[in-house]
């Protein structure tokens, strides 16, 4: 009797959670592990960046042919970056399968990383425009505020430059952290750059909607960059830096670049006024 019992409880079938459980898991898993799934969410994302890379050069010109007599302004540099960086972003994706096979590995982390600090200085022009209208608002010199630009730039990419080159020197899962981390702060940074001048007080100016929104835009978006990078850093199962994460990295690049830098150049696509008409204001 006790032998009859047994066989009859290995017969019975396995517990109900656990086949609950598992078809969102294995569609998810199905996914990121199918290699035509990955090629699909890759290309779609350089489909994507490719767009937007097309609408900042379109706009580019559009404003060059517009006011040929100005040289490069704030407005025509910002749509030149945001050009270079989707356009790079586009060529990253098409070849992901390339890029993560790179050697060394330190080539892959730049060109994974670099178009991110180009993103950030991208945007931080605007940061840099609005606090030259803030200052000049309150009569305030705005001397400083362009080399205080440059010099942050500059100390960003210098320090990038040191961990690439220490990561280079001695690849360490440590100094992958560290890379991640340090711009993880950088975003965080930017963000908050974006609530302190993007939401200052800029009445009576005709573009402070424009301002409103862009300024909502960007700040979420370095927020959540933020956040995800540190949980890039230390979670695994969040790296956005493998094939194996299609749906993750499809999430990531859609939210914080893609959806962001396309409603910006939507927000801002208002061409600056002729010559002799009014005067020429640079992101107008």
């Amino acid at each position: 009797m006790a032998r009859i019992a047994m066989l009859l409880t290995a017969s019975e079938p396995s517990s109900v959670p656990a086949l609950d459980l598992t078809p969102a898991y294995t569609w998810w898993q199905h996914v990121n592990d199918y290699p035509p799934w990955q090629d699909r969410i890759f290309y779609a994302l350089a489909s994507l960046y490719g767009l937007v890379a097309t609408l900042a050069l379109v706009q580019l010109i559009r404003i060059q042919c517009r006011v040929p007599e100005y040289g490069w302004t704030t407005q025509k540099v910002f749509h030149l970056l945001n050009f270079l960086v989707n356009g790079v972003r586009c060529l990253v994706f098409i070849f992901y399968r390339n890029v993560e096979s790179l050697q060394p590995e330190i080539a892959r982390h730049i060109l994974l990383d670099l178009p991110s600090l180009a993103f950030f200085t991208t945007y931080a022009l605007l940061v840099l425009f609005w606090a030259e209208i803030y200052y000049q608002a309150r009569a305030v010199s705005t001397d400083e505020l362009k080399p205080s630009f440059i010099t942050i730039n500059a100390v960003v990419y210098a320090i990038q430059i040191i961990l690439w080159l220490i990561l280079w020197w001695k690849p360490v899962h440590a100094m992958v952290i560290l890379s991640k981390i340090f711009f993880a702060g950088v975003s965080l940074f930017a963000a908050l750059g974006f609530l302190l001048f993007g939401g200052s007080d800029l009445h009576g100016f005709l573009f402070l909607i424009q301002v409103g929104y862009v300024t909502t835009i960007c700040f979420l978006c370095f927020l959540v960059r933020c956040i995800m990078m540190c949980f890039d850093a230390f979670d695994k199962n969040a790296d956005l830096d493998v094939l194996a994460h299609p749906i993750l990295n499809f999430i990531y690049y859609l939210l914080v670049e893609i959806l962001p830098s396309a409603l910006v150049l939507f927000i801002l696509r208002k061409l600056p006024p002729k010559r002799g008409i009014t005067q020429y204001h640079p992101i107008q």
